[in-house]
């Protein structure tokens, strides 16, 4: 069929979206034209109860882009590289990657399962809602939307805070280490860093997805300039041999040897992250269905096995002190590691661009915030909901979500003057966010009793296994993050991200189960807007016994909530 029959029947008579069918149509969405796919797209958008209100811009590989460019990859690895050197070295760098990695992927499939069966901004509360049991379903929904907003707010965060140190590495750097930022300067970089992000962001979405292509670019063109130049730089005296790079142990904390290896996960835990992006702007993604779950299995195995290289790479041109590299007055560990090999003039040449692409990363990852937070607003679970869910007329983003998210990730900045430790909750914080996020509506799709209709991204027999050993990793991850930087902390040495997430947690409740005013009395999960899909011309028709969009809304399940209440 040409596009212009299809733009007669379409003129002619509503489109008729069977939910139960949906499936089906994902299978032959790579056959269709362009505009065929876009139909396709808005018609599964309304069968989950959303108008289409974003641009489809997005293209496969800049979907994939986001992804690739929020896990950053070697801008990464220098950000939380100060969490793997002191509890492992290079066992650490080299063999905790690799485990990270490969039980990572085991989350990436069950996530694109999810992502393939509805594909919506608000992923992962909208999937807890579908799947979970109508009596747990509100509050567990409304957990998980405040705690992937949190998540990903967090990441932002933490991203900028990361660049901000790496710019001011390289200040110091620039004048033979004289110049020694303080706290409050890191601070007005990160700051400053935010309002930019925030300037990119808002930019229409046809701009935004283009600049994901020069983002995968550069971050791949980096990665192999420094696989090429530290060993062909590097004075001998740096250069390890094979068995101290894939052997070679430090334990600076005192925790046993074991148990301090298994908490430098923290670094490849924080770096391979932040790939549920792809859903976010699954309403800006051309033919999402398949190209989301594509874009987060190609981030997280190329991240994993790209990033694994540079670690090795690392610990081969690293040298033995380690004591040297942590206490440097550069302050920050992979600079110093550049310094050594490559000189000043080399070192500030390479750190420019790890600088720059970092703050590509936080861009991207402000951009995934913000239709996070975005798609919460619609459902009116955020406080100033209506502010926040808007969509510019001119850009067709939605600014008002962009600069919510940004002021809220300044906010968490502040963790930074109460100390480093202090500090390093800020990352922690944003993969507990995450794994709770992510935890929930695996559990629920199969605890919860609903049925279950694949898209065309499928593990099959093989879902369960698959799911489990993502849970469980999950929850073994969420554990060591919570661990304090040695045995026996004072004050200053505790970990507080448990303290700020149970806040969070806390406060999240507290605001759900508040007399009068709390959601437990006006949240109702995801809002269908069904006439106003209507409006647009498309008709939605459930088959017998199915969900509109396995969103609860059939008549079985209204009254379950009746009876709920």
């Amino acid at each position: 069929m040409s596009s212009g029959d299809s733009t007669e029947k379409k003129a002619a008579s509503p489109t008729l979206v069977q939910v139960a069918e949906v499936g089906q149509q994902g299978k032959q969405a790579h056959n269709h034209n362009e505009t065929d796919s876009l139909a396709s797209d808005t018609a599964v958008l309304a069968s989950l109860g959303y108008k289409q209100e974003f641009k489809r811009a997005f293209h496969p590989v800049e979907v994939f882009g986001l992804s690739f460019s929020i896990i950053g990859l070697f801008p990464s690895i220098a950000s939380v590289l100060v969490f793997a050197l002191p509890y492992g070295g290079p066992v650490a760098l080299v063999w905790g990657w690799a485990i990270c990695a490969f039980f990572l992927m085991f989350l990436g499939m069950t996530l694109g399962e999810l992502g393939s069966a509805a594909p919506t901004s608000g992923g992962l509360y909208y999937w807890t809602w579908t799947y979970a049991t109508p009596r747990w379903r509100k509050v567990l929904s409304w957990v998980v939307g405040y705690s992937n907003s949190m998540g990903l707010i967090a990441g932002v965060a933490s991203i900028d805070w990361g660049c901000a140190v790496q710019l001011m590495a390289a200040v110091s750097i620039g004048t033979n280490e004289r110049f020694v930022p303080t706290t409050g300067q890191t601070y007005a970089v990160f700051a400053a860093l935010l309002m930019c992000h925030g300037v990119v962001s808002s930019l229409a979405t046809a701009v935004v997805a283009r600049l994901q292509g020069v983002y995968v670019v550069l971050n791949i063109l980096l990665c192999v300039a420094v696989i090429i130049a530290l060993p062909a730089a590097t004075p001998a005296e740096f250069k390890n041999t094979a068995s101290y790079a894939f052997g070679g142990f430090a334990n600076f904390y005192g925790w046993p040897n074991g148990f301090a290896f298994i908490l430098s996960f923290l670094a490849p835990l924080w770096t391979i992250g932040g790939f549920d992006a792809p859903v976010h702007i699954s309403e800006e993604a051309s033919n999402a269905r398949t190209v989301v779950p594509w874009a987060i299995l190609s981030a997280v195995g190329i991240s994993g096995v790209l990033g694994w290289a540079i670690n090795v790479v690392i610990a081969f041109y690293m040298g033995t002190d380690l004591e040297s590299i942590l206490q440097n007055p550069i302050g920050q560990p992979m600079a110093t590691i550049l310094f050594n090999s490559l000189g000043r003039s080399g070192t500030l040449a390479v750190w420019s661009i790890v600088v720059f692409v970092q703050f590509l990363m936080g861009s991207s990852s402000l951009t995934a915030a913000s239709r996070q937070t975005f798609a919460f607003a619609r459902d009116g679970a955020l406080p100033f909901s209506r502010f926040v869910y808007h969509v510019n007329t001119r850009t067709r983003t939605p600014v008002n979500a962009v600069w919510a998210s940004a002021f809220l990730a300044l906010i968490l900045g502040l963790l930074a003057f109460a100390g480093p430790t202090a500090n390093s909750a800020i990352f922690s914080l944003a993969i507990a966010g995450q794994y709770t996020a992510f935890t929930i509506p695996i559990v629920s799709r199969f605890l919860g009793g609903r049925e279950w209709v694949p898209g065309p991204f499928s593990l099959g027999r093989f879902s369960l296994p698959v799911a489990v050993i993502a849970v469980a990793w999950m929850v073994f991850s969420f554990v060591i993050l919570a661990f304090p930087t040695a045995p026996g902390p004072d004050a200053n040495g505790m970990n507080y991200m448990i303290v700020v997430f149970g806040a969070w947690i806390v406060l999240c409740l507290v605001y759900f189960y508040f007399p009068v005013y709390g959601g437990v009395h006006w949240f109702n999960g995801p809002q269908i807007t069904l006439e106003e899909a209507q409006r647009a011309g498309l008709r939605i028709a459930s088959a017998p016994g199915a969900d509109v969009g396995g969103g609860g809304r059939s008549s079985a399940s209204s009254s379950d909530e009746k009876h709920d209440a």
